[in-house]
């Protein structure tokens, strides 16, 4: 069927449908182009799960589509004879989350899998750790992360407590695309569930443990109980569901001097002080900017609505200005804080020990792991690869996580979760600022002594919106004419090495030697140039965007700063010839 028949199957008065929805859609009917939108092709399942604008239709975020993707999991899990061990689900602060979370409860009661359904709103890390702690065989979280108030998404994982990766992600794919259509599917009420003993509400039996496992990572509780009483935090969790466990587990350490935003403190789907809740935003921090001022706060926190990312500003003690820390800074300065104190703490670190972080993550890493000696695996972007690697260590029994990082704002320290996680980062970021203070150094000290040591490393991304159906073949093309047409000069760099992760072949342009890249296949290409300089392109998977990531090492920060922003106006001007 086209759309327009698909349309008009929706709101046919015998349909399958509420009438809600009916109504919604009867109020396009002389809008092709938005039929068109709502009903070209199904919401895609993709790796990553769903995540759509919230409204009536294939191509959008709603109970049916969610119910269709649960019924396809239930069929999975049950072809795994995972059935018994149950899932776990959370959802963010964002419209219709409570009502999709007990869609996606009553879907699987009805298929005969137990659902443990946090009783209100929870950040990611805290769903991926309740996968593990409840023994579940997989896990769901309603949730679209950073994205604009329309839309919303819903993510799956697996009883690692991953994100789905191979061989679960396409087997479940298949098996929601596999459900024959809306009405095929099967449900129940939650007092139907609950009285089945098929749905049951958690919280606090989660979170105590989850903050324990948390508390368990601190390095210098000493620094902690000197400084805390003179550190101070603001901190905002951008409507989200941060609030109330970085308040708590701050608090629970000893720091007493946290404030937290009173604009964006409570929980809302609107997002009203924002156009965008994303910590890499500089308008998202600016009320907890002003309060920081009116504090004279040593660092300024910020997690995304979900809680996993965490974005930075640290004071400089000699100006009073506020640093932004990218995704690339305060990653790796968390793990010099981690790593260098595990060795301070223990004389020495793990012969097998791994620093890990994606291809599109800095190349400071890179000089941090030689000056430890330790190895440095990379991975696709997202951090279920990350996930995937500690269970790669722990299944072989070789290998052990020393830190792991991607350069969208998120990391984990320990092994609790296998997400990114906002909460822990927060509170290993006030641990650090404490032990340097202690020392009578800033965070933003630290920052610059790691740029003497390592490097002055200047990484960044562009991201290019190309919307619609238009806009995902300009993205295509674009992709396309690169890997097609490799080129072999990027702005005033030569290249060097070519890596095309989709065709799994690293190629020197020098000798024309080939080799595996040596992990899975994804849409990303990469260029590695003279200098230690690199450019990578990849489509979003969550977002109608093209991604640029690049990086170069100056000679001091203001040298690095000019290379970097030369090569930004390069390479984007070269993508909008191609688009």
């Amino acid at each position: 069927m086209d759309y327009k028949e698909i349309y008009n199957m929706w709101v046919d008065e015998d349909s399958f449908f509420d009438e809600a929805t009916k109504e919604e859609l009867r109020g396009i009917a002389d809008n092709d182009a938005e039929i068109k939108d709502r009903f070209y092709a199904d919401l895609e399942f993709g790796t990553a799960g769903l995540r759509g604008v919230i409204g009536a239709g294939i191509n959008r975020m709603n109970v049916y589509v969610v119910r269709k993707a649960t019924q396809g999991l239930a069929n999975y899990i049950i072809k795994q004879n995972g059935q018994k061990k149950g899932v776990a689900i959370a959802f963010d602060c964002r419209r219709m989350s409570p009502e999709f979370a007990n869609e996606a409860a009553c879907c699987l009661a009805a298929n005969g899998i137990k659902a443990y359904v946090f009783e209100s709103l929870r950040p990611t890390p805290e769903l991926s750790f309740a996968v593990r702690e409840l023994g579940c065989i997989s896990g769901i979280n309603i949730t679209a992360s950073h994205n604009p108030p329309e839309y919303n998404g819903y993510k799956v994982y697996w009883e690692d407590g991953a994100q789905i990766t191979p061989p679960h992600d396409k087997g479940i794919m298949d098996e929601v695309r596999a459900v024959p259509d809306y009405s095929s599917v099967k449900t129940m009420s939650v007092e139907d569930a609950k009285a089945a003993g098929l749905y049951e509400v958690i919280g606090a039996n989660i979170d105590d443990p989850y903050m324990a496992a948390l508390k368990k990572n601190v390095l210098h509780p000493e620094a902690i109980e000197k400084m805390a009483k003179e550190l101070t935090i603001v901190y905002t969790p951008l409507h989200g569901t941060g609030n109330l466990p970085v308040r708590r587990v701050l608090k629970e350490l000893g720091f007493e001097k946290v404030f937290v935003v009173p604009e964006q403190e409570l929980p809302d789907g609107e997002f009203p002080t924002v156009s965008y809740p994303n910590p890499e935003a500089e308008e998202a921090f600016e009320l907890a900017l002003k309060l920081a001022k009116e504090k004279n706060a040593d660092l300024v926190l910020a997690t995304d609505p979900d809680a996993d990312r965490l974005g930075v500003y640290v004071k400089d003690g000699q100006t009073g200005e506020y640093h932004c820390l990218t995704g690339n800074m305060s990653g790796s300065l968390l793990a010099d804080y981690e790593i260098g104190q595990k060795l301070a703490v223990k004389g020495s670190l793990p012969e097998d020990g791994e620093l890990i972080k994606t291809i599109v993550t800095t190349n400071m890493v890179d000089a941090m792991a030689k000056h430890y000696g330790v190895k440095v695996t990379e991975c696709l972007t997202g951090f279920k690869w990350i996930g995937k690697e500690i269970l790669r260590m722990e299944t072989s029994g070789k290998g052990q996580y020393l830190f792991g990082f991607e350069e969208s704002y998120g990391c984990l320290i320990g092994t609790h979760a296998r997400d990114k996680d906002g909460i822990v980062a927060s509170m290993a970021l006030c641990e650090a600022a404490a032990f340097y203070k202690m020392q009578g150094k800033t965070l933003w000290d630290a920052m610059l002594e790691m740029y003497e040591k390592y490097g002055y490393y200047k990484d960044a991304v562009i991201a290019i919106t190309h919307k619609g159906i238009e806009g995902l073949a300009k993205i295509k093309n674009i992709m396309d004419t690169l890997r097609n047409d490799a080129p072999t000069q990027l702005g005033d760099y030569k290249v060097l090495v070519t890596r095309d992760y989709q065709e799994d072949v690293i190629r020197d342009l020098a000798t024309g030697e080939t080799k595996p890249t040596g992990i899975p296949k994804s849409n990303v290409l990469y260029y590695e140039m003279e200098g230690d300089a690199w450019l990578a392109v990849r489509p979003s998977g969550t977002e109608p965007k093209i991604k640029l990531y690049y990086g170069v090492v100056g000679d001091n920060m203001k040298d690095a700063e000019e290379k970097s922003a030369k090569l930004g106006e390069q390479v984007k001007a070269m993508l909008d010839k191609l688009g």
